[in-house]
């Protein structure tokens, strides 16, 4: 990790709150577009895109799930002149951040039930995927291995050597 953001880490986590100013609100990233563009939910469920400012991209990364806090003070005039992007992302949320603001009353309870319904989803799609995969694997147990994938096909793109059978020739003469 390198100076410039080991130092904004460390002066991020050691800031003791967190102050939402007018306009400004906690929103849960959905998807990275490119070109600086993220697709962003707010508490109501609402997708929207926020700009990712360039003096972020090298110091702050951010993946689907993280918490960043955008400025919407425009968000209307931005919809009215016909604009996709709505807000600005000012600030991005390092998960100790997250973790401090899960406890206070300034976190949004739709995060809070997203997070563990998410987690509870998450197992229920990992055990019927399992089971899934066991039922399949005593239907075709000769056409699969021991790791549960089906047989690879043979590679078209590349030629095999001519196979050459020295003992056949004996046989074939006796």
């Amino acid at each position: 990790m390198k100076a410039g953001r080991k130092n904004l880490k460390r002066g991020a986590v050691n800031e003791d709150s967190l102050t939402l100013q007018d306009g400004q609100s906690i929103m849960r990233v959905l998807s990275l577009r490119g070109s600086n563009l993220i697709e962003v939910a707010d508490t109501k469920g609402e997708k929207s895109l926020a700009l990712f400012p360039a003096k972020f991209q090298k110091s702050m990364w951010i993946k689907n799930g993280s918490f960043v806090v955008v400025d919407g003070s425009g968000k209307e005039k931005a919809i009215e002149s016909g604009s996709k992007v709505t807000c600005i992302v000012t600030q991005v949320l390092f998960h100790e951040q997250v973790r401090k603001l899960q406890k206070s009353p300034e976190w949004p309870e739709i995060f809070k039930e997203d997070n563990i319904n998410g987690r509870a989803h998450a197992e229920a799609i990992t055990s019927q995927e399992a089971n899934q995969l066991k039922s399949c694997g005593d239907e075709e147990e000769e056409d699969t291995d021991d790791d549960g994938l089906p047989p690879l096909e043979a590679n078209t793109n590349r030629v095999q050597p001519p196979f050459m059978d020295s003992g056949s020739g004996s046989d074939s003469d006796s």
